[in-house]
């Protein structure tokens, strides 16, 4: 029994005919027929009583009728959220993101979206490193993956632009007098770093590393959007992307020399959904940053 079969039945049970039903459906008589003796088979009893003027529903036809108009009205509904979904009427939207992205990366973006797109739920879960967000979406998680460019990756990538890190400083530090920081400058400064395991902590614990020493810790936290205020209370220096450093701690970052950079792509796990498609279509109206000159790529 499918679907056709239901349809066939309930159309012919309203128009009391094999004929009027055939021409409302629009398809041959002779196979209306078949797909209904090929019903009553498998149920193995009669539905419809042949009358020379039409048919009448037996007994099993009147106890059949009900739950099938039911199965078909389930099915147009299913149908019909699945086409709003589809067609960004309804529908959810699940990003996958690095945990900098919602605090300073994604917000103009998400809000141009919504303007665009306001029955469409969205569903973000951020993740404190690379490696974390890629299983999950090599698992089954997202739409849409917000993130560095992925190794070795099959599905689609797409790049979208690039973020700065820049180094903010304390109040009345003296190396605010710089217009770009060494960051060997600050061998002998306890840092304001994030948490084991943390994307950016591996950034500075390399890129420190690299000039020739390891961080001293004043404290950690596992909050990016944190961490620039912390460093102008005083607790020490930190480094963080560009875009979550807010406008009133502006004067206290400064750019790493040489400059600090990542490139910011867009991937999936497999072809771009629909809504996947116009996800990327609004991000790309963005007004992306371009790669710092003679940047050093994370």
């Amino acid at each position: 029994m499918n679907l056709r079969h239901l349809e066939y039945f309930v159309a012919i049970a309203d128009a009391g005919s094999f004929t009027g039903a055939a021409e409302r459906l629009l398809v041959a008589q002779p196979s209306l027929s078949h797909q209904i003796r090929a019903l009553e088979l498998e149920l193995g009893g009669t539905l419809l009583e042949r009358l020379p003027r039409g048919v009448r529903l037996t007994a099993a036809g009147q106890a059949f009728l009900a739950d099938a108009r039911l199965a078909i009205a389930h099915s147009e509904r299913a149908r019909r959220a699945a086409r709003m979904a589809l067609g960004l009427q309804a529908g959810e939207l699940q990003i996958a993101t690095f945990s900098s992205a919602p605090a300073g990366l994604l917000p103009p973006i998400l809000r141009r979206w919504q303007e665009r797109y306001p029955d469409v739920e969205l569903s973000m879960r951020e993740f404190i490193n690379r490696r974390l967000l890629e299983a999950e979406v090599r698992g089954g998680f997202g739409d849409v993956a917000i993130s560095v460019r992925p190794p070795d990756w099959s599905g689609p990538v797409e790049r979208l632009g690039w973020e700065e890190f820049l180094v903010v400083l304390p109040h009345n530090d003296p190396l605010l007098r710089k217009r770009a920081i060494d960051l060997a400058w600050l061998a002998d400064r306890r840092w304001v770093h994030y948490q084991a395991g943390h994307g950016l902590g591996e950034i500075i614990d390399l890129r420190c590393a690299q000039s020739g020493f390891s961080p001293q810790i004043a404290v950690r936290t596992g909050q990016v959007a944190t961490a620039p205020q912390l460093a102008a209370s005083g607790l020490g220096p930190t480094l963080a992307p560009d875009n979550v450093v807010p406008a009133s701690l502006r004067g206290l970052a400064r750019p790493v020399r040489p400059p600090l950079a990542r490139q910011v792509v867009a991937f999936a796990r497999q072809e771009w959904s629909p809504i996947a498609r116009a996800f990327l279509e609004v991000a790309r109206e963005h007004r992306w940053p371009q790669k710092p000159r003679a940047a050093t790529q994370v």
